[in-house]
């Protein structure tokens, strides 16, 4: 029978830092659940892409967006900007990057145990 948790993303168990932003992880229920703080000037194939080493970002993403504005750019060409209290499902393959000079801030349930890594 499974047991019910409680963890705080401010006492995370894992925390990835790369220019421009920080990933901090918590493990819970058997998942991860991932709070992605990013800087403005910060850009998925700028800061990211030399460490995952890929073309685009191959992390699948169900993300709640906290704070800030991104613009996702998808491999078939869309393109478009989310803000707080938005939802996106993100598949493989897409760019991103801060809109302003606010930090974006996101929740991701899932992807972001391969983030940044």
């Amino acid at each position: 029978m499974a047991k019910a948790e409680q963890k705080d993303l401010k006492s995370p168990d894992e925390t990835r830092t790369f220019e421009k932003g920080k990933l901090e992880l918590v493990q819970i229920g058997g998942g991860t659940v991932g709070r992605l703080t990013l800087e403005p000037g910060w850009r998925w194939s700028q800061h990211v892409k030399p460490i995952a080493g890929t073309e685009w970002c191959e992390a699948p993403h169900l993300q709640y967006h906290a704070a800030g504005r991104i613009r996702i750019k998808m491999t078939d060409g869309a393109e478009f900007e989310v803000g707080p209290g938005e939802i996106t499902a993100l598949p493989q393959g897409h760019d991103a990057w801060v809109v302003g000079n606010e930090a974006v801030v996101l929740i991701d349930f899932a992807g972001a145990s391969n983030y940044a890594k």
